[in-house]
């Protein structure tokens, strides 16, 4: 058997056509960067750029656009072996706005379905999954068929080694609008009733849970940090890592321990892809058996680096970057 991956990530994929520039709304955007994108994908790049060797599960379409992906999964030293094709649906592409400090809205080009809810059960390489010394699955990945099977079955399938779930709510993908339940529109809470069971499923074979308030509240029903990451320890995790923003970040470990971290000061760029990068730094953290304040610094930092410039993928810092901006504050 080959060498374990540091880590596998499963879930979205697809082409990032950003503007080049900022303050513009989109249908006055003349000119767009193409980059790699999505979020599991980031953060599988995000870990490459630490010096980790990392692979991707997800699928795209049989197009020029998927072919662009395999080539740039491989330039960020990405392994693309389970990254297939599917003839019936293209890849997806996703569009962004750009209003600094805070506002930046996606519109996402996943119709009629995505190729990355695609993934089957019976594709998976259980042994490679189950060896990975980090295993990471989205919120994404449980709201439609077949990818739902398929990552639950991933998860039964590991063996060693921290398995996370960033709970990444997306809720146009759950049949619903807005950020939760507070400002949800009329689809917000029953969106999250609906993803609910999924993410509970999901929790009782996870060791670490991501994201932020809005994000464990789809799976607590709670919005208060502390008691968010109560929540998710009850329901089995070891870490819960709860976001909070301009708040900083709150890491909960079921033995105790925890760690409140003011955020890292930025000029922002562009927001989209900070949590990526704050999810290959943690992850780079758990392999490195870093205490909960230096990793919960180092992935802010990272976070912060990606916020302060246009890109996702392409962004993402690697250890000497973030070392030296570490070093700078």
């Amino acid at each position: 058997m080959t060498e374990p991956y540091d880590l596998i990530t499963m879930g979205r994929i697809g082409v990032d056509l950003y503007p080049l520039q900022s303050g513009v709304p989109l249908a006055q955007v003349e000119t767009f960067g193409k980059f790699l994108g999505g979020s599991a994908t980031n953060v599988a790049v995000a870990a490459a750029r630490l010096g980790r060797r990392g692979a991707v599960i997800s699928r795209t379409g049989r197009d020029p656009f998927g072919d662009y992906i395999h080539q740039a999964l491989r330039d960020f030293g990405v392994d693309d072996r389970w990254v297939t094709a599917v003839d019936a649906y293209p890849t997806p592409v996703t569009f962004c706005e750009i209003f600094p400090p805070d506002d930046f809205p996606l519109y996402f080009y996943r119709r009629p379905k995505a190729p990355d809810l695609v993934i089957r059960p019976e594709e998976l390489d259980q042994d490679a999954i189950a060896a990975a010394r980090i295993f990471w699955i989205t919120g994404t990945g449980l709201c439609e068929e077949p990818s739902r099977s398929a990552t639950l079955a991933a998860l039964e399938a590991r063996e060693v080694g921290p398995t996370v779930f960033d709970l990444d709510w997306r809720p146009m993908f759950w049949g619903g609008e807005g950020g939760a339940s507070g400002d949800g529109g009329a689809r917000g809470a029953a969106a999250m009733a609906a993803a609910r069971p999924y993410y509970e499923a999901a929790l009782r074979h996870v060791t670490v849970a991501v994201g932020n308030v809005d994000e464990a509240e789809v799976a607590t029903g709670l919005r208060e940090p502390k008691a968010c990451a109560q929540a998710l320890l009850d329901k089995g995790v070891e870490l819960a890592v709860i976001k909070q923003g301009p708040k900083g970040v709150l890491a909960v470990h079921r033995d105790g321990r925890t760690a409140e971290v003011p955020p890292t000061p930025v000029e922002v760029v562009n927001g989209l892809g900070a949590g990526d990068a704050f999810g290959g730094a943690l992850c780079h953290g758990l392999l490195a058996g870093w205490e909960l304040e230096p990793m919960m610094r180092y992935a802010n930092a990272a976070g912060a680096l990606v916020a302060g410039r246009l890109a996702c993928s392409s962004a993402m810092p690697t250890a000497d970057e973030v070392d030296a901006f570490l070093a700078s504050r």
